[in-house]
């Protein structure tokens, strides 16, 4: 029995197709691929480098109510640091550092923004507007006016944030209702709790820039 068996095992005709080499061939195939990859990408130009800046001083420029500025500051510093310690612009205030607060609000191209979550190197070519910008001379601009008319401020040390705010949110909305304003402003906060007053304000100085 054994030596019928071995004989046809003997007599089976080969295949050419074997398990090991498939795996043979496959692992072949792969290689040739993944070499023929890694050369292509050793053969393309690697992207070009970013530029850096820092991380000492550099300069820059910034545009601010309508002047251009020069000055040198790192790039870490935030454009309220540079507005306050390097530009002597000290309306916005530093109260949270957290953009939460809303006191350092200023307006760039036309938008409200926290000035302590913008980097002064990033805010080069746009337009800075703060609240010493608003007035014309000793002619203090409708929204300033109202929040005086309506004692819209108690401490005083969020009142620019919020005019410029204010400011900011009338240009797009000159007909605002009561909810609106409370929605628009909502991203200032105001710790002596004036808000009615501040409203009132706002619904005033809407009035007053139409007319």
């Amino acid at each position: 029995m054994g030596s019928k068996r071995d004989s046809d095992i003997q007599k089976k005709p080969k295949t050419g197709f074997s398990r090991r080499g498939f795996m043979r061939g496959v692992g072949l195939g792969g290689g040739a691929i993944g070499t023929a990859l890694l050369e292509k990408e050793a053969v393309a130009a690697p992207p070009p480098a970013a530029a850096a800046s820092g991380p000492g001083e550099v300069p820059i420029s910034l545009w601010v109510n309508g002047k251009e500025h020069k000055l040198n500051v790192e790039p870490r510093v935030t454009l309220l640091d540079a507005l306050r310690d390097h530009l002597s612009y000290t309306g916005a205030k530093r109260v949270c550092d957290r953009g939460t607060c809303g006191a350092c609000t200023v307006i760039l191209d036309g938008k409200a923004v926290y000035a302590c979550s913008v980097l002064a190197i990033d805010a080069q070519g746009r337009k800075i507007q703060t609240v010493e910008g608003l007035s014309q001379g000793s002619e203090l601009h409708p929204v300033m006016k109202a929040f005086v008319h309506h004692d819209a401020q108690q401490c005083g040390f969020c009142t620019p944030g919020f005019v410029v705010a204010a400011k900011a949110f009338l240009d797009e909305h000159p007909n605002p209702s009561d909810d609106q304003v409370r929605d628009g402003l909502g991203g200032n906060l105001c710790r002596c709790g004036t808000y009615v007053g501040i409203r009132q304000a706002v619904l005033e100085a809407a009035k007053g820039m139409r007319g």
